[in-house]
């Protein structure tokens, strides 16, 4: 049940009449989302039904002996557990057979066939998950003394396939506490969703089928320029695919009166990696930052100021995939970023003031954030290197680049460098506008999707990580 589905929204109209009614009393409201989050799970995979609550439920029985514990040891030792069972949770079943292949090649000994693979939406549930063992033990958050309110705040359904990576503990007291929806409120939250739809449909899955599969499966029938365009082309899919999904988890939430945080900020309008990371999926970045480098105190000192960006950025690579693609497109950003890092402490903390300036640095990022997209979206290093060595072809051609696709990576383009708060002024005018008004612009809205996209919605990109 992906988030563009019919049944999806046939599932959030449904778990958004029963949830209104009951709003004021904390015991059911809770368990109607628990119950909504298991249906949801469990329309992908039965297994979810035991796996996911049997492991909250251990966070939850670590959470509270992290509260009442005092000694030092104690308490690393309940964290411990929760990282250890929340990894072996990743890599049993997403991993595994990343690593048993790799072992296996490098041994020469054959290996198990591994089968139990079940990466939905494991990799932001173990992440969001740590968020409340971490906090507790920092003494950033306070154990919940509810069974019923963590089950239903880690699994959220809005989040399980793609985020936001929300802390458990931000999103608690939200579920706690009796809500009311306002018509405004209402108003916004279809908006965010319509417009997450618009990106995802009329956007994301247009450039897909029509410019970026056919040029990164087949480069070699497109002129190096094609080529170039097409890595362009996938960066704005993937901006606009992930972003799309964003919006309709967030706009789901605000419907059940829920607050998620945001995840993107037009993030090609960075001035350098450290700042694209501050723009592009914040909650990672956030994760990343808070609960990985910040882990690793001795990592950050005068003898070693950057081995932890490194690092970090090696784990966010093997966080979207068992692939070494994904390990070089993490070692490309961690190298990056050490060296942005290195070059601001060489000549401090000096902004750039002249407009030029800052238009050539966004630029020069923009060229290494697509250029490390091409590991990213390349199935294998040699697809990589395939679309690497057409576009150094330097052969000008663009016959295969049609009207159309020239029009949609111009609306892309602008879509994402408009200002923010045209957008803020949009949303506030169909919010306000009477509700025939609001069904009748997203009537037109479905009738638009319906021509363009008549073959259906592709799998939005980050639920495969």
């Amino acid at each position: 049940m992906v988030l563009t589905s019919s049944a999806y929204f046939i599932f959030l109209a449904g778990v958004f009449l029963l949830y209104w009614p009951v709003a004021k009393t904390r015991l059911l409201t809770l368990a109607l989302i628990l119950f909504a989050n298991l249906f949801f799970y469990a329309k992908w995979d039965i297994f979810y039904l035991w796996m996911i609550p049997a492991a909250a439920t251990i966070d939850f029985c670590l959470g509270l002996g992290l509260g009442k514990a005092k000694h030092r040891a104690l308490r690393l030792a309940l964290l411990l557990v929760s990282v250890a069972m929340n990894v072996g949770i990743l890599v049993g079943f997403k991993y595994m057979p990343f690593l048993l292949e790799n072992y296996a090649a490098f041994t020469g000994h054959p290996v198990m066939k591994w089968t139990w693979t079940f990466p939905l939406g494991i990799s932001f549930y173990t992440f969001q998950s740590l968020t409340y063992t971490i906090d507790i033990y920092r003494k950033d958050a306070k154990p919940t003394g509810s069974l019923l309110a963590y089950l239903a705040g880690v699994s959220f359904f809005p989040t399980t396939l793609a985020g936001p990576i929300t802390r458990v503990a931000a999103l608690l007291p939200q579920l706690e506490k009796p809500k009311v929806l306002a018509d405004v409120e209402g108003g916004k939250a279809l908006f965010r969703i319509a417009h997450g739809l618009v990106k995802k449909f009329l956007i994301a899955d247009y450039l897909a089928d029509n410019l970026v599969n056919r040029i990164f499966d087949f480069p070699n029938l497109y002129s190096g320029s094609e080529v170039l365009i097409g890595v362009y082309g996938y960066a704005l899919q993937l901006y606009f695919d992930f972003s799309g999904y964003t919006d309709i988890a967030i706009g789901s939430a605000m419907l059940l009166g829920l607050k998620l945080p945001e995840n993107f900020n037009q993030p090609y309008s960075a001035k350098n990696l450290s700042d694209f990371w501050r723009r592009w999926h914040i909650s990672l970045s956030n994760w990343l930052r808070d609960y990985l480098y910040f882990s690793f105190p001795a990592m950050r000192t005068k003898s070693m100021p950057y081995l932890a960006i490194i690092v970090t950025m090696l784990v966010g690579g093997l966080w979207h995939g068992a692939s070494w693609n994904f390990v070089i497109w993490g070692a490309l950003h961690g190298v990056g970023q050490a060296l942005v890092r290195g070059w601001q402490a060489i000549r401090g903390p000096v902004g750039l003031k002249a407009p030029w300036a800052a238009a050539l640095a966004t630029f020069f990022t923009v060229q290494f954030v697509c250029f490390a997209w091409i590991f990213f979206r390349a199935g294998t290093l040699d697809s990589a290197m395939r679309i690497l060595d057409r576009i150094g072809s330097r052969t000008v051609s663009f016959s295969n680049i049609s009207a159309p696709i020239q029009m949609i990576l111009a609306i892309a383009i602008a879509g994402h460098y408009l200002p923010p708060r045209w957008w803020q002024w949009t949303q506030e005018k169909f919010a306000a506008a009477p509700f025939y008004a609001q069904a009748a612009a997203l009537m037109l809205l479905m009738i638009g999707i319906q021509y363009v996209a008549a073959t259906g919605a592709a799998p939005f990109i980050y639920t495969k990580f």
